[in-house]
């Protein structure tokens, strides 16, 4: 009996020992490992600039040695990465400043409960881009009631900003004859085909997919401008006024300037991560902005000096003892 007694207590302890790994879980979706937090960063879809932004800073951040590793996923961008982060299943995720907004006032797609979420930088402007064949007869955004329009994938930043501007004009999509909710790629294919006959791209200048369209057909811009930006500014904190120029063969090289508005992206953190772990990220971020080694052209297109203001959610603690600090 003691023998038997002896083996039971000995099989338990050495269950003990292989249940203790180095492996945990927070209760934000992290798995903490020796060396450190992993993390799933949301982008956006691969055709757009999210994603390549996940891709280079992947590296960037895994020379921490307080993250393991980090996946880079690409999702329905901005909403979807926001509810992501409050589900647990991102830790880092790019957004615009708009999605953000709602989410931690509760409006918009968010209208069900705020969020809580930090910032660690902002960054780039996504550009407010409505594009429409010239065979379309579309010169204004009011021109647009009765047509074909592309407003970009269910819960992305661009049918939040079409929304908006549909809403400043005193539109719906009831008076539109058709609205697809397409991405970038597949917009641009439907305005190929004839399908559509303008489509909104809200991302940085140039937008690669309007620039292969620029090759296959004529198209020209719709701008954002008197009431409607007088609106839009108003009643949204998060807008911006902004011209593409006139024959800057970076940014379409157009015959005519095109005035807009433009929206902050932000990168966030979920606030579950930790203060130490959010401070060498922004660290390395600063300081990889201020290397040669940027690759995507989109991170070259705001000052790093000034990546702390005026962002409409508040800093992590990590965030902003860096900023302090600088």
């Amino acid at each position: 009996m003691k023998k038997l007694l002896s083996i039971m207590v000995l099989s338990i302890l050495l269950l003990a020992a292989c249940s203790g790994g180095n492996n945990t879980t927070s209760g934000n979706g992290e798995s903490a490992s020796e060396k450190g937090t992993n993390i799933v960063f949301g982008t956006g879809g691969t055709s757009g600039t999210y994603y390549p932004i996940g891709g280079a800073l992947k590296s960037v951040f895994e020379e921490s040695d307080l993250i393991s590793n980090v996946t880079v996923e690409s999702t329905g961008a901005s909403v979807a990465n926001i509810q992501n982060i409050q589900d647990g299943l991102n830790q880092v995720a790019i957004v615009m400043s708009d999605v953000a907004y709602d989410a931690i006032n509760g409006t918009g797609k968010f209208e069900n409960g705020k969020v809580d979420l930090h910032a660690i930088a902002g960054m780039y402007p996504n550009v407010v881009q409505i594009v429409t064949t010239k065979s379309s007869g579309v010169q204004t955004i009011a021109d647009l009631k009765g047509k074909r329009v592309g407003v970009g994938k269910v819960g992305s930043g661009v049918e939040q900003s079409a929304s908006k501007v549909f809403e400043a004009a005193g539109l719906t999509y009831d008076d539109m004859e058709q609205v697809t909710h397409t991405g970038y790629a597949d917009s641009v294919q439907e305005m190929k085909n004839g399908n559509l006959d303008a489509a909104f791209f809200t991302s940085g200048v140039p937008n690669s997919n309007i620039t292969d369209l620029q090759q296959s057909m004529d198209i020209q811009f719709v701008n954002i401008d008197g009431d409607i930006a007088s609106s839009l500014l108003t009643k949204y904190p998060f807008y911006q006024t902004h011209e593409i120029p006139i024959g800057d063969d970076a940014k379409y090289n157009l015959e005519h300037a095109v005035q807009t508005v433009a929206i902050k992206n932000m990168l966030i953190v979920s606030p579950g991560l930790s203060e130490d772990a959010v401070y060498e990220m922004t660290n390395m971020f600063y300081d990889y902005l201020g290397s040669d080694a940027v690759s995507v052209g989109a991170l070259k297109q705001f000052d790093r000096e000034t990546m702390q203001e005026d962002l409409v959610v508040p800093l992590h603690p990590g965030a902003e003892k860096f900023y302090g600090e600088k």
